[in-house]
């Protein structure tokens, strides 16, 4: 696999396949889940991280499948020719081998690299700063999770943010910070453009704002009345910033005139959870809870279609689903299909649900608690599996904690369930 992915080049499919047919638009399809982040190399190579658990490396519209992680894969970064990503299951991960190179204690939302040293923003409030060569180091100051990191381009300084509502900056030659910015709000993604000497940060509530990347004062605000801010992207020549929030917008800021020259919206439920520029900063990728990357120019972003045109179970209409339809597209849909065949799903099928022992569905990795698992999937078991929920049923499982409180709205999945999949009633 090591020489196939190093050999990699990149030519987009056309979205015409998918989408409008314009000239210039693209679409990357394979993923079995929502996309949480996007990289793009220097050369044109695309990498994607879903929520299905893998890394998609994309040349000629197909991908070569980078599996490893044992949860959601939420960050990719290229760096000296090598790609690496981050997730879900704790880890860091360097490919095309997939190595293990640090690990916290908490999901890993945020990388940056600087000279081969990596950074790691973890929800278990530290920072991982971890050299090619030496012992690693571990940054402790954030009071909750830590969403965002940034090396300056020297690599003798590091911003982080953190839910704690704080943006810091760290001398890393003694581990001491010092923070920029109290916003009071958690603070979800940071862009530095040390070269202007500026930062721009977006938060749990909404706001965009541009600081002074050495006092922390306010400089420009694009705050809109959505939210939150999910994802920034600043491109190659710096002259472009792209927000994306939970509304669905993306927002474009020309960074010379500062002013907004772009505000669309990209989806047609949900939110923009990834964002990326193109090697010549003339179109943006995106992603979000549809199971593709999508790529407009920037010159017809207010007219490109919308990500998601096809049908998907999670953006119906909840209005026009009956309660259990409605239960299993809040909490299963993005995970599970009903049809036989996993599909990349971050979830095994359900199909033949009713009757099935857990952990035994062949075209899905299982983590160690449920393979060889003695549980039998009736009516009783699934209720019992949303009513205690996932950590408390079935400790140490790879699926997301999510309880269903309501019994009726139980009652209801578990005969929606075995109508969807053709089972009979199990008792």
């Amino acid at each position: 696999m090591r020489a196939a992915i190093l050999a990699l080049g990149l030519t987009l499919l056309p979205m015409a396949a998918a989408a409008d047919g314009g000239d210039g638009f693209y679409t990357l399809k394979g993923h079995g889940g929502p996309i949480m982040g996007i990289a793009v190399a220097p050369d044109g190579r695309v990498a994607s991280a879903s929520f299905d658990n893998s890394v998609g490396l994309w040349t000629d519209g197909a991908p070569v499948w980078l599996d490893g992680h044992e949860a959601a894969v939420v960050a990719v970064r290229f760096a000296d020719g090598r790609l690496y990503s981050a997730g879900d299951d704790f880890t860091i991960r360097r490919w095309p081998e997939g190595e293990i190179i640090g690990q916290h204690r908490g999901k890993v939302a945020g990388l940056s690299i600087a000279g081969g040293t990596v950074a790691s923003a973890s929800w278990d409030g530290t920072i991982g700063i971890w050299p090619p060569d030496g012992p690693a180091q571990t940054l402790r100051g954030h009071d909750q999770g830590v969403n965002a990191v940034a090396f300056a381009p020297d690599g003798t300084a590091l911003y982080s943010a953190s839910t704690d509502g704080t943006l810091r900056i760290w001398d890393l030659s003694t581990g001491h910070d010092r923070v920029l910015v109290r916003h009071g709000f958690g603070i979800n993604k940071i862009i530095l453009n040390v070269q202007a000497g500026w930062i721009a940060y977006g938060a749990v509530d909404g706001v965009t704002r541009i600081i002074d990347a050495q006092t922390g004062q306010e400089l420009r605000d694009f705050t809109l009345d959505r939210r939150p801010v999910l994802a920034l992207a600043l491109s190659p020549d710096r002259q472009t910033l792209a927000v994306g929030d939970g509304d669905g917008y993306i927002m474009v800021i020309d960074t010379g005139s500062w002013r907004i020259t772009h505000d669309t919206r990209a989806t047609l439920r949900g939110p923009v959870w990834a964002l990326a520029f193109s090697p010549d900063g003339q179109s943006i990728l995106a992603g979000g809870i549809d199971d593709a990357v999508y790529s407009w120019p920037l010159s017809e972003l207010d007219e490109h279609g919308q990500m998601a045109e096809g049908e998907r179970s999670f953006l119906k209409d909840p209005a026009l689903m009956e309660n259990g339809e409605r239960q299993f597209a809040r909490k299963c849909s993005i995970c599970h299909t009903l049809t036989a065949g996993s599909a990349r799903r971050a979830g095994p099928s359900l199909h033949g649900l009713f009757g099935r022992r857990a952990g035994s569905v062949a075209d899905y990795t299982y983590s160690e608690t449920l393979t060889g698992s003695d549980i039998i999937w009736t009516e009783k078991s699934v209720g019992d599996l949303f009513d205690l929920g996932p950590d408390h049923y079935i400790p140490g499982r790879k699926m997301p904690m999510q309880r269903i409180t309501d019994p009726q709205d139980r009652a209801d999945l578990v005969a929606y369930l075995r109508r969807a999949t053709g089972e009979e009633k199990t008792e």
